[in-house]
């Protein structure tokens, strides 16, 4: 009632009810990557008091991110079987259990359950694909804009909580961390309730930018509705060559970005005499500079080669990866490197979706690049691991952010590969 109530009040002024839908989705997106940048802020908070060394802890952050990856294939799925709402709301349930529990862990194996399989589970319903089944179900018009957004609440989700995870955990201590984004989860849960319907029909409307007469509901994925759907579409896109580029390339951008430096910037910091807070705040700047970054990544996507913006947004990660080592770590050097690296941090979205619609349809898009969104997680479990083991081993992150560098040009030159005008596959 509440919700039809509201977009009755909103269509006499004008407002159309999908965006109220866009803004709760939004939200939950965000706080999703609060809950997955947050841990990276406690790397070196947890290993001083429990004697946890950093590739353990990393073992821990590596299997987030894996599910995260993993389950987004499944996501449209539950969705569509749940429904968006519910689904909403028990992600919200898990990630606030997850860090609300976090504070009472003494043992390993109680973090590896709570932020590793709980978290795991419960960011991965929330994951890229839930934005791109929100946008097909109530957006005909403007959904390049609302998956840009979707996909900007990444670093929109930084830049709110881990410059204030890092203040509280230096005055507070870490435990008290948790407490935004257990509220933030509260609030969205709270919200999804009140607000989110799974079609425009249900509160009496079309899509926002559907033209009189026109019904049919667009739907982000057709795969059967069961548990082996997305794996029969794997099998059939493997046998393609570019689905295996994308995945790769896009393998090489998880590598280079969540697993490594949301996941251990703040440690390798410290580990070059720049506090938590400062590092925490440059992390946010990357958050700020990555918003501008996605967003004008969208537009030049619809005008550009997309293999060429790809190739440039690799290759000049690579090289600011190359270069960090040497920034000296301080605020004005990592500044500049925030404002390289993070104008492209996710920036690759958009021209991956394009080519993967070029290349097999837009009708089956979503559910082909939800299994590249999962390389892209595996990626980034792949570098949190990676990265912590050589911090243990070599007491430095450097042949990690080389080694990083060094894959980010060889995914520059992979998607070059990728014929000028491929044609849809099936």
């Amino acid at each position: 009632m509440l919700a039809r109530f509201t977009s009755m009040f909103l269509q006499r002024r004008d407002i159309h009810y999908a965006w109220v839908i866009a803004l709760v989705t939004f939200l939950a997106m965000l706080t999703t990557s609060a809950a997955l940048g947050l841990p990276g802020a406690m790397l070196q908070p947890l290993s001083k008091e429990f004697g946890w060394t950093t590739d353990q802890l990393s073992s821990v952050f590596a299997v987030r991110f894996a599910l995260f990856g993993l389950l987004g294939p499944f996501a449209a799925i539950f969705i569509a079987r749940f429904g968006l709402r519910r689904i909403m709301v028990t992600a919200a349930c898990f990630i606030s259990i997850a860090m609300a529990l976090a504070p009472t862990v003494t043992q390993l194996w109680q973090l590896f359950l709570l932020w590793g399989l709980v978290l795991g589970c419960g960011t991965g319903l929330t994951a890229l694909v839930l934005g791109a089944i929100v946008a097909n179900r109530w957006f005909t018009t403007n959904r390049g804009l609302v998956v840009g957004l979707f996909a900007a609440s990444t670093a929109t989700g930084q830049l709110l909580f881990l410059p204030a995870a890092a203040w509280i955990i230096e005055h507070l201590g870490w435990r008290y961390a948790v407490l935004p984004v257990v509220f933030a989860c509260a609030c969205v849960g709270l919200l999804a309730i009140m607000f989110m319907r799974d079609h425009p029909q249900d509160v009496g409307l079309r899509a926002f930018g559907e033209p009189e007469g026109q019904s049919e509901e667009p739907s982000p994925v057709k795969v059967p509705l069961n548990f082996w759907g997305p794996f029969t579409l794997l099998a059939e896109v493997s046998r393609n060559k570019v689905f295996w580029i994308l995945a790769g390339s896009f393998f090489i951008c998880g590598l280079s970005t969540n697993g490594l430096l949301q996941t251990h910037f703040i440690s390798l910091c410290a580990d070059n005499g720049l506090e938590a807070v400062p590092a925490a705040s440059v992390l946010a700047l990357m958050g700020a500079f990555d918003l501008v970054g996605t967003t004008w990544s969208g537009y030049l996507s619809d005008r550009y080669d997309n293999r060429k913006l790809l190739f440039w947004y690799y290759g000049l990660r690579g090289l600011s990866l190359f270069w960090l080592p040497f920034s000296t770590f301080s605020l004005y050097g990592l500044s500049v490197f925030a404002m390289f690296y993070g104008l492209d941090w996710i920036a690759t979205v958009p021209p991956t979706v394009k080519l993967a619609a070029q290349t097999f349809g837009k009708e089956r898009a979503g559910a082909i690049f939800g299994w590249v969104f999962a390389a892209h997680q595996l990626g980034a479990a792949t570098a949190a691991y990676g990265a912590g083991l050589t911090r243990t081993l070599m007491l430095t992150y450097n042949p990690a952010l080389f080694a990083a560098g060094l894959a980010c040009i060889v995914a520059a030159v992979l998607v070059v590969q990728i014929k000028r005008h491929p044609q849809p596959t099936f």
